[in-house]
């Protein structure tokens, strides 16, 4: 997620892949609360969590903002960007560890329609407006890893007919040049990778 938003704004930063089965020293001395990914490193000092990341990288380097200066717009952006991170992205994982749970998938759904009218009453290209913002970043498993997901274990969830400015999004998204550079082509990545990664993130479901 904050990888994106180094590119965006031109900042240069090294990537340290973690097997979060065998931990290393570093990540257990860096996030030792909760001894997960990501965990970004400046001036030897941590920072952990995606959408803190966020904000951090935001703050410390000014060009390109992803945040709006406005404090009520960014407490807007900030409230939608933790509904996708603590509510959308659990929801969809759920489907999958609950394979025909018609409650399930229903509840995934409805979340999903939220973002859905939150794009509609938007009426514009990205959540962020015309350009991306930290929402959009937020959203970035909605319309890229999601769809990995679905190919992997045969499960359509986000679907052109049933949420179409969602599909619509994901796809003027996926195109931007800048968000191009920075996801990797799908078939590089093993589809134990994947499953593995998310299946840490939220459990055995």
């Amino acid at each position: 997620m904050f990888l994106l938003e180094e590119v965006h704004k031109g900042i240069k930063y090294e990537i340290i892949k973690e097997d979060l089965k065998n931990k290393s020293v570093d990540l257990l001395k860096y996030n030792p609360v909760h001894k997960q990914v990501p965990v970004l490193v400046h001036n030897g000092k941590p920072v952990s969590e995606s959408l803190v990341i966020v904000e951090y990288i935001d703050d410390v380097w000014k060009g390109v903002p992803i945040l709006p200066q406005d404090p009520y717009e960014k407490a807007v952006v900030r409230f939608w960007a933790k509904f996708i991170d603590d509510t959308c992205i659990p929801a969809t994982f759920k489907v999958f560890g609950n394979i025909g749970d018609e409650q399930v998938l229903a509840e995934a759904y409805a979340k999903l329609q939220i973002l859905e009218n939150e794009l509609i009453n938007k009426g514009k290209q990205f959540f962020g407006g015309d350009n991306i913002n930290a929402i959009d970043i937020a959203a970035t498993y909605i319309a890229y890893w999601l769809g990995m997901i679905e190919e992997i274990i045969e499960i359509k969830i986000v679907t052109q007919e049933k949420f179409p400015k969602i599909t619509e999004w994901a796809d003027n998204f996926i195109q931007c040049p800048i968000v191009k550079e920075v996801l990797p082509p799908k078939m590089l990545i093993p589809k134990e990778e994947i499953v593995g990664y998310f299946k840490n993130r939220f459990g055995k479901a």
